[in-house]
């Protein structure tokens, strides 16, 4: 791989910056609560994140999707792009340079990103869970992976494997929340991300889950999904006791901060997607003083089982 000075860092935590801060001002505002250095890294990775997955939605920091978007050729740009990265080679691209330039300062092993882009890939294929194993595999490679990358920024060591599952818990429990969050503009969009096999349990027909008819059943949904999230919220509290002082106070700030959008959802009922759920900038702040209390005491000593939860694959992680 090649030296650092084939990138100017500047620009690239310029870009960075930008990406986070409008693309997601939630994890933008635990982010600040880093130390500068993960700081940087952690925007370094989620400006990659955002710019791939905006190419296979044709979108730009999400919004509504371009028509005749070529979803294959743009998961073909991602990987192509990606392998430049790897090899240190600048790709034009400012996106997939900041990827570029955080393998030089961080050894992130190529199974983890190829997990994230395999969850790309299902979105290009328009892939939908026929059960509730689907919706967690799908969930880890869209979610979990990044998770397990973050925590490898984070300082967390490579063969931590038991760490680095609750990282991809937390993950998962944020996409959970998405999910949940995001029904009526996933139809909209012509997705669904709701199991089959729980449509037919609740009998409701493909493709009519928004219908009003069914809204009580799509809140019950709602409701699993909810409780699913909190489980592997749970998970990944007790696995950020590893995490050094900072990063551990910005993971449980965004636990908390993204915890309460699948709660505003499961409290609002058959009234969920009346309008977009999210969390008010009071709230945020609580949360970020309450994680920085919950650092400032022991550590918990009681710990929270991962017995029943998904396990993400190990090929991606080491390889």
């Amino acid at each position: 791989m090649q030296g650092t000075g084939v990138y100017d860092a500047h620009a690239l935590h310029g870009f960075a910056h930008d990406s986070i801060a409008r693309g997601s001002k939630s994890f933008a505002l635990a982010s600040q609560l880093f130390d500068r250095e993960t700081r940087e890294r952690v925007w370094l990775l989620y400006a990659w994140c955002r710019a791939a997955d905006d190419l296979t939605d044709g979108q730009d920091h999400g919004g509504a999707m371009a028509p005749g978007h070529d979803a294959q050729a743009a998961l073909a740009r991602i990987r192509a792009l990606t392998d430049d990265a790897f090899v240190g080679q600048p790709t034009g691209d400012p996106a997939f340079d900041a990827l570029g330039f955080l393998l030089t300062e961080v050894a992130i092993p190529r199974g983890v990103i190829d997990d994230i882009i395999a969850g790309f890939a299902l979105d290009a294929d328009d892939w939908r869970p026929r059960s509730e194993a689907d919706l967690l595999r799908y969930c880890y490679h869209v979610a979990g992976a990044v998770g397990v990358a973050m925590a490898l920024v984070m300082g967390i060591d490579s063969a931590d494997q038991a760490t680095l599952d609750r990282a991809c818990d937390l993950g998962i429990a944020f996409q959970l929340a998405n999910i949940a969050r995001d029904v009526a503009e996933d139809a909209a969009a012509d997705r669904c991300y709701l199991p089959v096999e729980w449509l037919v349990e609740l009998d409701i027909p493909p493709g009519q889950h928004m219908h009003p008819a069914f809204r009580s059943r799509l809140a019950v949904m709602a409701k699993w999904l909810a409780e699913m999230a909190e489980e592997y919220e749970a998970s990944a509290r007790w696995g950020a006791r590893k995490l050094p002082p900072r990063s551990r106070w910005a993971v449980l700030a965004a636990a908390g901060i993204y915890g309460d959008i699948a709660r505003e959802v499961r409290a609002r009922g058959d009234h969920a997607w009346d309008h977009r759920a999210s969390t008010t900038r009071l709230a945020k702040l609580g949360w970020i003083a309450r994680a920085g209390w919950s650092v400032l005491r022991r550590p918990p000593q009681h710990r929270i089982s991962r017995d029943g939860l998904w396990t993400r694959p190990r090929s991606g992680a080491s390889g």
